[in-house]
């Protein structure tokens, strides 16, 4: 948990112990088996090669002994993104998933991108999706295809994420951070704690079927998350640079290609989760709070 943010599990409903499996241990799935092994949870998963508890996969063949790497999942997270022919852990594990007698929940990490350019309009869960880019059409699809799976899923759109080790603070300090100005042109962020934390309490209050949209509570400019990194680093800002002057790579002009604006009311009313970090400025606090802690608490 880091230092400074409020305890995760506080708010929640009783949790039974359980095993939580990973495909794609990757940054989010990691915050949530840190907080479920320290509740005397049984976690493993996958990455691209293996280690302790760590099984090989990396969606072009299935892993090996998966029904050893299974048994006991009662809760299953997926963050592997899809490929051209869809979800690769269904692709290759459907029928290993659907014989896992004890699987109670199903949580699939998606995008906020699904929801396409809505020029600058609210989204919230019952909004149809329009995505335009491929990687949120193949996201779209993938969430399709779990719901259609028979198993306990559960969809979470998740905004645009952050955290220690990767934020505007890290940017700064790397002297990568560039401020664009696109007036107007707002998006919406989820510190990697509060996914951890709705992940919970969806865990705690299983829903199958369900659609949540992961993201704090105020959408704002990217210029404007630099300038307040910038603030807490006692840092000059960067320049600002004019949107049409910035030359972005492919993928960061895909991000500039579509405005939305994306309600988390859903989270709230129905898994009562209230925000560690509501906003990007509790967020920056929070990361520098724990950096700072870390620091003084080594040897």
């Amino acid at each position: 948990m880091l230092k400074g943010l409020p305890n995760m599990t506080s708010a929640l409903s009783p949790l039974p112990t359980g095993r939580l499996f990973c495909f794609g241990l990757g940054y989010s799935a990691s915050a949530l088996a840190r907080d479920v092994s320290a509740r005397g949870w049984r976690v493993a998963g996958t990455s691209r090669t293996a280690r302790p508890d760590i099984h090989a996969f990396e969606g072009r063949r299935p892993m090996a002994d998966a029904a050893t790497a299974l048994a006991g999942t009662t809760h299953l997270l997926i963050s592997i993104p899809p490929d051209a022919e869809g979800c690769p852990v269904l692709r290759h594990h459907l029928a290993d998933l659907a014989a896992l007698p004890a699987l109670a929940w199903v949580g699939y990490l998606s995008t906020t991108g699904v929801y396409g350019d809505q020029q600058g309009g609210w989204v919230e869960e019952t909004t149809p999706p329009k995505p335009g880019q491929i990687r949120s059409i193949q996201r779209l699809r993938a969430e399709q295809d779990w719901q259609a799976s028979g198993l306990p899923v559960h969809i979470f759109r998740l905004a645009g994420i952050y955290g220690p080790g990767r934020s505007a603070l890290d940017r700064l300090r790397a002297g990568d951070a560039r401020r664009i100005d696109k007036p107007g042109h707002l998006f919406s962020r989820i510190h990697v704690t509060d996914i951890a934390r709705v992940l919970l309490a969806s865990m705690a209050r299983p829903d199958p079927g369900a659609i949540y949209n992961v993201c704090d509570d105020e959408p704002a400019e990217s210029g404007a998350v630099i300038e307040e990194a910038a603030r807490l680093l006692n840092l000059p800002a960067p320049p600002t640079i004019p949107f049409e002057e910035a030359e972005l790579t492919p993928m960061a002009a895909s991000f500039y290609a579509e405005s939305r604006l994306v309600r988390n009311d859903r989270i709230r009313r129905e898994l009562g989760v209230q925000l560690a970090c509501p906003t990007y400025r509790e967020g920056l606090r929070a990361i520098l709070e724990q950096e700072r802690h870390s620091a003084k608490n080594q040897p």
